[in-house]
């Protein structure tokens, strides 16, 4: 008896009804911290694409986030935004009250919401480190707890996908506080992922490099004092000559949600042009076709 269900789960599982059955979001609901722009609002527009339901935003802007869920909702989605600081107690259990009341039941989490600012291990303050910690780990953190007991009441084997970036392997110095609470944010992922294994509940983190999203404009303009024309500069000196676009990494984000990547959990993906630890970026420098030490 035992050996057929196993054979009948196998099945269902590697002989989907169409190829793209395992990548859809058909009748989910999902919540979305960062999801008026950027990254958070590429990933709620794939998830309307593939069927998602019912979307519920987070942000702080309440103007453009209403303004993000008017142009969400239709065709068979319903989208909603909620204001909060996430980056206060009060603010990210507003959340958990808002998908209580809007949406009554949780699919899908992904954690895009952030603090980027800079600080260096010579200007970095306690107050600082508080913010950075409180937006980076702990909101993150009280979320998902809150969304596994949902999740746990309601009888749903969900997803959870926590946006990490490629600094938590260290960053560079300007990066300090934002690199450790992502090196934080990976080990909330992965024991997360452990703990809620046997309740069929997956927690995956994705870490994208250097992303061109209105935020990282913003951090440009603000902390790099950069001209106008930073993008291209910057994108001039990457090795596909661009930086990330969100809706690719959306793609990355909807395959560790969806039951695309069957039981994949407790991941850590690095999505970026970059290797950690392999030195300088490559820029198409000519290789000779024989170094000296090969005629020893």
């Amino acid at each position: 008896m035992r050996s057929s269900l196993y054979c009948r789960r196998v099945d269902q599982t590697l002989n989907p009804s169409s190829p793209f059955a395992h990548a859809s979001f058909e009748g989910k609901y999902a919540v979305i911290t960062g999801g008026s722009q950027g990254l958070g609002y590429a990933t709620a527009e794939l998830m309307k694409a593939r069927g998602a339901r019912t979307l519920l935003l987070i942000g702080r802007d309440s103007d453009k986030g209403n303004r993000a869920a008017a142009r969400l909702t239709g065709e068979g989605c319903q989208a909603h935004f909620h204001s909060a600081d996430l980056a206060t107690v009060a603010g990210t259990e507003s959340v958990v009250d808002a998908t209580e009341t809007l949406l009554g039941r949780v699919d899908v989490f992904v954690n895009c919401a952030a603090a980027t600012w800079r600080g260096s291990v010579w200007n970095t303050t306690p107050a600082m480190w508080t913010e950075m910690l409180a937006m980076n780990v702990q909101m993150p953190g009280v979320l998902v707890t809150a969304f596994a007991r949902i999740m746990k009441r309601e009888g749903i084997h969900g997803s959870m996908v926590l946006i990490s970036s490629i600094a938590h392997h260290g960053g560079n110095s300007v990066l300090w506080p934002y690199a450790t609470s992502k090196h934080a944010l990976e080990a909330l992922a992965k024991n997360a992922a452990f703990s809620l294994m046997a309740e069929g509940i997956r927690v995956n983190m994705l870490n994208p490099g250097w992303m061109d999203t209105p935020a990282e404009h913003e951090v440009q303009k603000q902390f790099h004092d950069a001209p106008e024309d930073w993008l291209s500069r910057a994108e001039a000196q990457q090795p596909f000559g661009r930086l990330l676009q969100p809706q690719e990494v959306a793609r990355g984000i909807c395959f560790l949600a969806s039951a695309e990547s069957g039981m994949m959990t407790g991941a850590s993906i690095d999505f970026d042009q970059t290797i950690p630890g392999t030195g300088d970026l490559p820029r198409g420098e000519t290789v000779p076709e024989h170094f000296p030490w090969q005629d020893r």
